[in-house]
C-alpha cells in the first residue's frame, strides 16, 4: 500500500491578469497559503509557463521546479487538455476549438493538428526536464457527433474513427516511451476516450502500449450514471493520475444526463466543490491507497454555485481528511510468535 501525495491544485481555473494570479512566483505562493503541497501546471497559459522553454532548456526547468519550491509547493504535472483536444477534431467543431490553438494555426485544421501533436510531444520532453513521469491530456474526437447510435451508424464508421484516432497517438505514445513518461487520458465526455469501453478500444489499437493510461475524475463518471468505483477497479494498472472533483446528479422528469441544453446549474447532473456532492471519496481514498497509487491528489475545481477561492481552501483540507496514512504493520501484529515449520506442520496435523 501507499500513501497518496498531495493536496495538489489545477491552475487552470484561477489564472487570470489580476494578481496574484497572473504569475507563477504569486500563484504558487496563494495555493500554498490555500494550504496546496502542489500544483499541476496549464501548459498552454502563457503568464505562467513556456512550453518551448521548458521543452529545450533544463534550466528553465530547475528555476521554475526552483521557484514553487521556494514559495511551498511542487510541480505535480503539465497538462495539455487544450492542446490534447486539437489532436482529433471533428469538422462540427473545428470553430468551437479553434481558439485553442495558436492564433498562426487558427483556421487550418492540418496545421493545427500538427501543432497540437507538436505541443503534446513537447510537453512530454517538458515533463523530463522537469523531473516528471506522467502528463496529462484530453484524447480528441472524431466519433462523438455519434456518439448517440440514432441515426443508425454506417457499418465501420466507429472502427475507422479509432484507427485514426490510434494512427495520430501512436507517435506521442513512443515519443513519450523515449523520454519515460506516461500520458494519461482524462476519460471525459466529449472526448472519443469518454469511458472505459472506449478506452480500451484505443489500447486494443496501440497494442496496449505502456504509455498510453489514464486520468481518474470520478465527477465525470458519475454523470454519466458509471460505477466509479469498479471502474478503480477495472483500470487500476492504468491510473496513473487523479483529479479529485466532486458531482451530483440529480436527474427529473424534465432531464437526465443528456441535460437539456440547459447552464450547468440547472442541468440533472453538475460539479460540485468538494464535500458538496454525491461521491464517496472515503471508498475512493481507501481503494487508491490499496491499489499503490503513487500520484497526486489533485483538486480541480469546477463547480457551478461556489465561489473558486471557498472552493480551493475547502478543497485542500477535504483531501488532507482523506488521504490515508497508510499502516506500515497489521493490527494484530502483537500476537504473532514467529514462524515455526514444525508447529505449522502440527496445527496443519501433519505431525
Amino acid at each position: 500500500m501507499k500513501t497518496i501525495k498531495g493536496p495538489g491544485l489545477f491552475l487552470a481555473q484561477f489564472a487570470s491578469d489580476e494578481a496574484p494570479f497572473n504569475s507563477w512566483d504569486g500563484i504558487t505562493k496563494q495555493a500554498a497559503d490555500w494550504g496546496y503541497k502542489g500544483v499541476e501546471i496549464p501548459s498552454w497559459d502563457g503568464r505562467l509557463f513556456d512550453m518551448d522553454k521548458a521543452a529545450s532548456s533544463k534550466d528553465y526547468c530547475d528555476d521554475l521546479v526552483g521557484k514553487a519550491r521556494e514559495n511551498g509547493v511542487e510541480i505535480t504535472d503539465l497538462s495539455t487538455h487544450l492542446q490534447g483536444q486539437l489532436v482529433a477534431v471533428h469538422p462540427a467543431y473545428d470553430t468551437a476549438f479553434d481558439n485553442f490553438a495558436a492564433p498562426s494555426v487558427r483556421g487550418n485544421p492540418t496545421a493545427r493538428q500538427e501543432w497540437a501533436v507538436d505541443q503534446v510531444k513537447k510537453s512530454i520532453t517538458a515533463s523530463r526536464n522537469l523531473g516528471i513521469d506522467r502528463t496529462v491530456s484530453f484524447s480528441g474526437a472524431l466519433a462523438w457527433p455519434y456518439m448517440y447510435p440514432w441515426p443508425q451508424r454506417p457499418a465501420g464508421l466507429v472502427d475507422e474513427a479509432f484507427d485514426e484516432l490510434a494512427r495520430r497517438w501512436r507517435p506521442i505514445f513512443d515519443h513519450a516511451e523515449d523520454h519515460g513518461v506516461d500520458v494519461c487520458f482524462e476519460i471525459h465526455p466529449g472526448e472519443d476516450l469518454h469511458d472505459g469501453d472506449t478506452f480500451e478500444m484505443l489500447l486494443e489499437r496501440v497494442d496496449n502500449h505502456a504509455r498510453c493510461n489514464m486520468l481518474y475524475d470520478p465527477s465525470h463518471l458519475v454523470l454519466q450514471c458509471m460505477d466509479y468505483l469498479d471502474h478503480l477497479d477495472i483500470y487500476k494498472d492504468r491510473i496513473r493520475m487523479f483529479h479529485v472533483k466532486d458531482a451530483e446528479f440529480k436527474p427529473t422528469g424534465r432531464k437526465g444526463v443528456y441535460g437539456g441544453y440547459q447552464s450547468w446549474e440547472n442541468r440533472a447532473g453538475r460539479f460540485r466543490s468538494l464535500g458538496d456532492g454525491q461521491v464517496d471519496f472515503k471508498s475512493i481514498f481507501s481503494k487508491m491507497a490499496t491499489n499503490n497509487f503513487d500520484g497526486w491528489a489533485v483538486v480541480e475545481w469546477e463547480c457551478a454555485i461556489k465561489h473558486p477561492e471557498d472552493g480551493a481552501i475547502e478543497g485542500a483540507q477535504f483531501v488532507k481528511d482523506n488521504i490515508i496514512r497508510v499502516t506500515e504493520k497489521a493490527f494484530d501484529d502483537f500476537t504473532q510468535d514467529g514462524a515455526d515449520a514444525g508447529a505449522n506442520r502440527k496445527m496443519l496435523g501433519l505431525g
